[in-house]
């Protein structure tokens, strides 16, 4: 589905595929449990999902003759680390709007973990005051012009690279890879579960099972706590990765699967249950997630898993899409582990 597209390879390879034995046992052992490792995925600065999006982005970048990546995330976005790295590997300026997504206060939050690493790495940081949300930013297009205006030649990489019109391929990628997998294997997974929040990885894993009729088998699990902006973000960037790629058929609302019920409080902010599942977690199967992304889809997994939403025999598949590095940000809440 990918071969007409430039790839700039920034990876790995195919991540590897793990069974969460434990895991599994511990909830019963009526459905096996599955991660497949895109936190494992590349040595840039801990790799993560957005790293193979970025590989079907950077050589438009190239193309356009830019100079300077520029980006937005929140405070600890793994967005914009990735962005970070990837800019440092291709030798450009990086310029990274860092907005105050999460209302959490932990005395050592924008000094430790993700941005850390982005300031490590040389990129340019503006810290703003701005709450939430998935949408395009002004703070964003006034770094751009910025940039300009100071004579560079910006790149635009809108948050999570996920509006952008490239966002959704390496997730398409992924469906080829697991697929790939699932030969060696022997056998198909029968659902995979994804963390969805700007909504590309989502969009792009629907359309790639599409192929292969399991688009409403990719279980999103919302981390946005806007779950209407969410669907209609997933929704409409399937239907246009499904026409870049030439799928054949139109995306419809069908093929979205959005869990909205693990959000809460509020997008960054962990739950009680949240916590539970990252402690859960990391003692079966040594595996960490985050207090942002990774643990609310694994509260997700966990609680559907408890509640016989999989049917008995299930073969389920985490996505796990990095950010590990946020859980620095909030040192306070584990230190007792």
């Amino acid at each position: 589905m990918l071969e007409k597209f430039d790839r700039y390879p920034l990876t790995f390879g195919p991540t590897p595929i793990e069974k969460l034995s434990r895991l599994s046992a511990h909830l019963g052992g009526g459905v096996e449990l599955f991660a497949k490792r895109d936190d494992c995925n590349s040595g840039l600065a801990f790799g993560g999902n957005k790293v193979r999006k970025l590989e079907y982005i950077v050589p438009d970048a190239i193309k356009s003759g830019a100079d300077t990546l520029v980006s937005i995330g929140g405070v600890q976005s793994n967005h914009t680390r990735q962005v970070a790295a990837v800019a440092a590997k291709l030798g450009m300026k990086c310029r990274l709007v860092q907005e105050s997504w999460v209302p959490f206060e932990d005395a050592v939050y924008d000094r430790v973990g993700n941005i850390l690493m982005s300031r490590v790495m040389g990129a340019q940081i503006e810290l703003v005051d701005e709450g939430f949300d998935i949408g395009i930013r002004e703070s964003w297009e006034r770094a751009l012009e910025d940039v300009k205006a100071k004579g560079g030649k910006p790149y635009p990489i809108p948050a999570g690279a996920s509006v952008h019109p490239l966002g959704g391929l390496g997730y398409v990628g992924f469906a080829e890879e697991v697929r790939a997998q699932e030969a060696e294997l022997g056998f198909r997974f029968d659902y995979v579960v994804v963390c969805t929040v700007t909504g590309s990885t989502h969009a792009g894993m629907a359309v790639g099972f599409a192929k292969d009729g399991r688009a409403d088998r990719v279980i999103g699990i919302d981390a946005s706590c806007t779950p209407e902006q969410t669907f209609a973000q997933v929704l409409d960037i399937a239907q246009k990765t499904a026409d870049l790629v030439g799928l054949g058929r139109a995306m419809t609302a069908d093929d979205i699967v959005l869990k909205t019920e693990y959000a809460y409080p509020v997008y960054g902010v962990p739950s009680a249950e949240t916590n539970e599942a990252i402690r859960l977690c990391a003692r079966t199967e040594g595996m960490m997630t985050d207090p942002v992304y990774e643990g609310k889809s694994m509260q997700g997994l966990i609680d559907l898993v408890r509640k016989g939403f999989f049917p008995a025999g299930s073969k389920v598949l985490y996505a796990h899409l990095g950010g590990v590095p946020a859980i620095n940000g909030y040192s306070y809440v584990y230190r007792n582990g």
